[in-house]
């Protein structure tokens, strides 16, 4: 009989497991070559596993909420008469829609991530009355039920699963904040000129290039600039190794639905502020609609987290493992200050934080790098830099 075992990818450099979200197929079921069978959750992202040929999936070895290392069996699939099984599950497709039938197989797979996350089951699904195009159920539909159903009459708390991503994100937290010492140094940086300069220039730049010029890739070259003058706040540690990395992948946390998810810039060292700008956009963008893929979240070596976005003027954020350094960004705020020639003036001021892993790095090294990174981002206004 011609069988394989369907094996978890590797789904990046730093990833060595995944945990199993839901199968899109069950036992029985045809699948093309390609399609997606199942989804994973790792703490960066959710991820398709797609078939790796054409047969039917005989037997789901790993269970959703199962965690698996990478090479590890998930399921089996038969590829024998593969050709002669497709024109059956093409009828029952046939049947289903013409029963005029809101089956599974039509869900998405973000609702359905959703109603697993929340114990929704598809019985359940198919009573939901939807809103969407031809009676579909959306998003919002299925989260006014789940509000509903765990919220019973006059009850004084609410229940709320934490998500796939929600999870993962939080095992990581955990994980870095307990193996790493962490260390934090604060500075304030004079963004007056920065900011005058955008202002002046943004309204061309969205013209001519289609995205917005922001104070995000400012900072983000200011990074990149500073950390190649301060190579150690660019690695990992393995063991009693430090791992310093050539490239500067500079990962931009991004708030979504599910939580934040990090779009990683490659090589921010060789980009200029409006290749930078034209990154930060486009993956912002990726991630608010729930487009991001792997690719785009892999390999991050260093962190920047601008909870200033929310008004936060100074924020202390944990580092993501397995890097060792992470750049938080405050709200920019107007601040009366004194000059060196004594005069007083006002000027716009945010806050920079840098935390690190003190097994790796120094103090005073630390300090260092951040006067870099504030002179940096004081002073560099041109767009080819």
């Amino acid at each position: 009989m011609g069988e394989i075992e369907i094996k978890l990818p590797k789904l990046g450099e730093s990833i060595v497991s995944a945990k199993v979200v839901q199968w899109f197929k069950k036992e029985g079921d045809f699948v093309k070559a390609d399609e997606p069978l199942l989804e994973v959750s790792t703490d960066k992202i959710n991820s398709e596993i797609p078939s790796p040929e054409s047969g039917t999936l005989v037997k789901i070895v790993a269970q959703p909420d199962e965690e698996l290392d990478v090479g590890e069996n998930l399921g089996i699939l038969s590829t024998d008469s593969a050709e002669s099984v497709q024109p059956q599950e093409k009828k029952i497709v046939s049947e289903r829609k013409d029963q005029g039938s809101s089956h599974a197989g039509y869900f998405s797979p973000a609702l359905l991530t959703t109603a697993r996350e929340n114990n929704v089951s598809f019985e359940e699904l198919e009573k939901i009355s939807g809103t969407g195009s031809e009676g579909r159920i959306t998003k919002k539909d299925l989260e006014k039920h789940i509000q509903m159903r765990n919220t019973p009459p006059n009850s004084s708390e609410e229940r709320v699963k934490m998500s796939g991503i929600r999870k993962a994100i939080a095992d990581n937290m955990v994980k870095s904040f307990y193996e790493a010492p962490h260390a934090s140094l604060i500075s304030e940086v004079d963004v007056t000129e920065v900011m005058r300069y955008i202002k002046q220039e943004k309204a061309a730049f969205l013209e001519e290039k289609g995205y917005k010029l922001s104070i995000t890739s400012f900072i983000a070259k200011a990074i990149a600039t500073a950390v190649k003058e301060f190579p150690f706040i660019n690695a990992s540690l393995e063991n009693d190794t430090i791992v310093l990395k050539k490239s500067i992948n500079l990962g931009i946390a991004v708030s979504v639905d599910q939580g934040i998810q990090v779009p990683v810039i490659r090589s921010c060292q060789e980009k200029n502020i409006t290749e930078i700008a034209k990154e930060v956009a486009s993956l912002s963008e990726k991630a608010r609609s729930n487009a991001l893929l792997s690719t785009d979240v892999k390999d991050g070596t260093i962190t920047m987290t601008n909870f200033g976005m929310s008004g936060t003027l100074i924020g202390i954020p944990i580092i993501r493992h397995p890097e060792v350094a992470i750049i938080g960004i405050g709200a920019i705020h107007k601040k009366v200050v004194a000059l060196e020639d004594d005069s007083i003036v006002v000027r716009s001021m945010m806050h920079v934080s840098l935390t690190f892993d003190h097994r790796v790095l120094d103090g005073m090294y630390g300090c260092a790098f951040l006067g870099a990174l504030k002179s940096h981002i004081e002073s560099d206004l041109s767009l080819g830099s």
